[in-house]
């Protein structure tokens, strides 16, 4: 479904990516993970459209997606749900939902998929008409992720969706994005709890400094590599 070519990306004179190849296929959940600045963000926001990669191809059900605006990306398939969730704090719930079917003009089922994003996140439907920036944080992501879901993406990217959230909230966003996989959508995930991650994955590609290290199965991942001690410093 994507594949992502020896892609380079610099900041000024600062090599951000340094020739990342990677894929995702369909219906797989496939994380990328490393420290803090080995590229992970970088890369799904390059592919987001939101970055312009410097050298390097990426091609989306075997068309090329290099130069292509963000809002042209989302049309295509691919929604990127931000690190910071980032809803609209003055928007309601239901706002905010209508706002992630932007792209659409199918007004009938924009309005039935609302009602699908309430039964997947019960919480959400209860509070409908409140202010996002009135909701928990967990409740926040649950909206963000949601919201990312209404443009009917081929291809869910999620920056970091446990971050800042309190353990037990945590355990509930790793629980979704199962739930979500097992309904058939296809994720490439961006996370530093890497146990949990590990958990979720079909593959793992973990970065360093804009390289790919290592690539393969969680399972491979935790035979081949000292993760934690080498790459993490410490427990996830």
């Amino acid at each position: 479904m994507l594949e992502v070519d020896n892609l380079s990306v610099r900041y000024g004179s600062i090599a951000a990516l340094r020739g990342i190849s990677l894929c995702v296929d369909s219906g797989e959940i496939v994380a990328l993970i490393g420290v803090n600045g080995a590229g992970k963000s970088t890369t799904i926001m390059t592919i987001a459209g939101v970055l312009r990669p410097a050298e390097g191809g990426i091609r989306f059900k075997g068309e090329s997606i290099v130069g292509n605006t963000p809002e042209d990306i989302v049309r295509q398939g691919i929604t990127l749900v931000p690190e910071g969730r980032r809803i609209f704090p003055r928007l309601t719930v239901e706002e905010n939902l209508r706002l992630g079917a932007a792209i659409r003009s199918d007004r009938a089922q924009i309005q039935q998929d609302i009602a699908e994003m309430y039964e997947r996140f019960p919480v959400l439907g209860e509070r409908s008409k409140q202010l996002g920036g009135t909701l928990s944080g967990g409740e926040q992501q649950q909206l963000a992720i949601a919201r990312g879901l209404m443009s009917r993406p081929a291809l869910l990217m999620l920056d970091e969706p446990s971050l800042g959230l309190a353990p037990l909230l945590v355990d509930g966003i790793f629980e979704l994005i199962a739930k979500l996989h097992e309904t058939g959508v296809t994720i490439l995930l961006v996370e530093q709890n890497v146990e949990r991650t590990l958990e979720i994955s079909d593959r793992v590609y973990l970065l360093e400094t804009g390289r790919v290290k290592f690539d393969g199965t969680a399972e491979e991942l935790r035979e081949r590599v000292d993760i934690v001690g080498s790459y993490l410093g410490g427990p996830a």
